[in-house]
C-alpha cells in the first residue's frame, strides 16, 4: 500500500478523536503527507455520549463522517481500519488491512473503560465510550420498563427498575441525573407502574462526588442529585456484581439488573506495549516535548500520555489537555523536520463543568465558580459550539429546546438486534 509517493515526510496519525483530529486539521498547510486512522469513519463527541444512552439524543447528532470534515485537506489520506500493532524499529504500522510505513507517528488512541481485572464486573455491567456502548444502555433501561410492566414479583419488579452508577466524576453524575430525567418521561409511558419502585443510585467511593472540584461544588452537586431523586451513597465501592445483585462495600447488598461503571478509564491498549513501566490508568509516560523516551519520532497526546503538572500531578484524561498537546505535538514536529529546537508542553487549565440535568449544573473556569441555572446555560454554550458542523448544534439545540421546554425525550426507542 503506496501512501507516501512525493517524497515529503510521511506523518501517521493513530485515532480521530480530540487529539488526533485537531492535529491533522493542524497539519493542513504544512508540507508533509498525513495520514489519518481510525478504526471508526467517524469522529464521535464523547461527553454527549450519555445523551444517548439516556435517549435525549440520536447518534448521528454527536458524530460527524471523518471525511466529510477533513474533505478539503489535500494532503491527507484517511483510512478506516484497527490498528493492531506498532512497529517502531521498522517504521510500521500494523493495521488489519495493511501494514503502514511512517516518518513521523502521532498517537492520540484515547482511554477505554477500566474495570479493574474484574472480569465478572466488566461481563455484567455497561460501559460508556462509544456509540454501541451508549446504544445498548439505552436498549436495556427501555426494556427495563418494558419487562417491569408484565413482572407480578414486586422483588424482580423493583430490580428492574433500579438503575445503578458507579462513579461519581462527570460521567457518573452526568449518567445519573440524565436517568432521573428519563425516569419522570417514562412515568408518563407507563402510568401502570408504581414509581415507588424506580430507584436511581449513583456510588461513589470516595467521600464527595466530583473530587477535582472544590468542596461547595461537590456538595451543591449532591444536593442538586437528591431534588431529582438520586440515592447517592458514598465512601461505597463495587465488590462483585452478576448482573443481579451488587455486592458492595461493608458487605452491603443491592439487588439491580442495571450497572453503568463510569468508575474509571485507562489508556488504550494498543499503546501499552510502549513501556513496562506501570503508571496509574496504565497510562505512558512522555517527555514534556511529548514524544515518547524510545523514539523521538512518535508523539503521544491525549488520555493515553502520562504527563505530570507542575505540582507533581498527573494531567487529566480530558479534551482540552489532548486538544492543547496536539497543537504542541504538531509544532515540535514541524520543528523536528526543520532541524529546530522543541518546546515543552505546559498546560492552559481553563476549568472544568459538569452538568447534573436540567436547570442545573456546576462550573469552575477562569478562577470563577457558577452553580445551577447559570452554570447549566455555560455548559450548554460550550458543549454545542463543540460539535462538528452546522447540522448537529442545529439539531442538538432544538432537541434540547424541546426537552426544556415539553421535558421529554424523543429517542425512546428500542432497537431489537441489541435487546436484553
Amino acid at each position: 500500500m503506496t501512501i507516501n509517493n512525493n517524497h515529503l515526510p510521511h506523518v501517521v496519525i493513530v485515532g480521530a478523536g480530540f487529539g488526533g483530529l485537531r492535529a491533522a486539521r493542524a497539519l493542513a498547510g504544512a508540507s508533509v503527507n498525513v495520514t489519518l486512522i481510525d478504526r471508526n469513519n467517524y469522529h464521535l463527541f464523547q461527553p454527549l455520549l450519555y445523551q444517548v444512552a439516556t435517549a435525549g439524543l440520536s447518534v448521528d447528532e454527536i458524530a460527524y463522517p471523518i471525511r466529510g470534515i477533513l474533505r478539503k485537506q489535500k494532503n491527507l489520506t484517511f483510512i478506516m481500519s484497527e490498528v493492531k500493532s506498532l512497529n517502531l524499529k521498522e517504521s510500521e504500522i500494523i493495521t488489519e488491512q495493511a501494514t503502514i510505513p511512517f516518518d513521523y507517528l502521532l498517537l492520540a488512541v484515547g482511554s477505554e473503560t477500566n474495570f479493574f481485572n474484574n472480569t465478572e464486573l466488566q461481563q455484567h455491567s455497561y460501559g460508556l465510550k462509544n456509540l454501541q456502548e451508549a446504544q445498548s444502555i439505552r436498549n436495556h433501561i427501555l426494556n427495563q420498563f418494558e419487562k417491569a410492566v408484565l413482572e407480578k414479583d414486586e422483588t424482580l419488579k423493583r430490580a428492574m427498575l433500579t438503575f445503578v452508577i458507579a462513579g461519581g466524576g462527570p460521567t457518573g453524575v452526568e449518567m445519573a441525573g440524565a436517568i432521573a430525567e428519563l425516569v419522570r418521561v417514562m412515568h408518563k409511558d407507563y402510568p401502570g407502574l408504581d414509581p415507588q419502585h424506580i430507584q436511581v443510585v449513583l456510588l461513589e467511593a470516595m467521600d464527595r462526588l466530583l473530587v477535582h472540584l472544590t468542596l461547595n461544588s461537590s456538595t451543591a452537586t449532591t444536593k442538586a442529585l437528591a431534588t431529582k431523586g438520586v440515592q447517592v451513597r458514598l465512601n461505597t465501592r463495587v465488590e462483585r456484581y452478576d448482573g443481579r445483585v451488587l455486592q458492595l462495600s461493608e458487605n452491603q447488598q443491592l439487588p439491580s439488573n442495571t450497572l453503568i461503571w463510569a468508575a474509571g478509564v485507562q489508556a488504550a491498549s494498543l499503546v501499552r506495549e510502549l513501556s513496562q513501566e506501570k503508571l496509574p490508568q496504565n497510562r505512558i509516560k512522555v517527555l514534556p516535548t511529548l514524544q515518547i523516551p524510545q523514539d523521538e519520532r512518535v508523539f503521544l497526546i491525549g488520555d493515553a500520555a502520562y504527563l505530570p503538572d507542575q505540582h507533581g500531578q498527573a494531567l487529566p484524561m480530558v479534551a482540552p489537555v489532548a486538544m492543547q498537546q496536539a497543537d504542541l505535538a504538531v509544532k515540535n514536529l514541524l520543528c523536528m523536520i526543520e532541524s529546530r529546537p522543541l518546546h515543552p508542553f505546559k498546560y492552559k487549565d481553563l476549568g472544568s463543568m459538569a452538568t447534573i440535568g436540567r436547570n442545573q449544573a456546576v462550573a469552575e473556569l477562569f478562577g470563577l465558580r457558577f452553580r445551577g441555572w447559570l452554570a447549566w446555560l455555560v455548559w450548554l454554550f460550550v458543549h454545542l459550539m463543540q460539535l462538528v458542523g452546522f447540522r448537529n448544534r442545529l439539531v442538538v439545540l432544538i432537541n434540547w429546546a424541546w426537552q426544556y421546554l415539553f421535558y421529554d425525550r424523543a429517542v425512546r426507542l428500542i432497537e431489537k438486534g441489541d435487546c436484553d
